[in-house]
């Protein structure tokens, strides 16, 4: 009869021990997929504000022509102040 009921609880224990593997398995998933559902909503989030200064940006065409007119004014300043200056 001892060994009928070592047996069994032996059982009882690996039944308990698989149940919580499982468990502690479920919340390790559960968890990943919250953490995967939240990295998503941020990443459509910094979608949307990627568009939003890509339209902001595309405003500035002409900032290439602007950029070149204000160095060819700094040259030319720099070449007024040399002749002011004397070097």
């Amino acid at each position: 009869m001892g060994t009928v009921l070592a047996a069994s609880g032996g059982w009882t224990v690996g039944l308990v021990l698989g149940i919580v593997v499982v468990l502690v398995a479920a919340a390790i998933v559960i968890t990943i997929v919250m953490l995967a559902a939240r990295i998503a909503k941020q990443a459509a989030t910094a979608v949307q504000a990627v568009d939003v200064v890509r339209a902001q940006t595309d405003e500035l065409s002409g900032i290439a022509r602007i950029n070149d007119s204000g160095v060819r004014i700094l040259h030319s300043a720099r070449a007024l102040r040399k002749t002011a200056v004397g070097r």
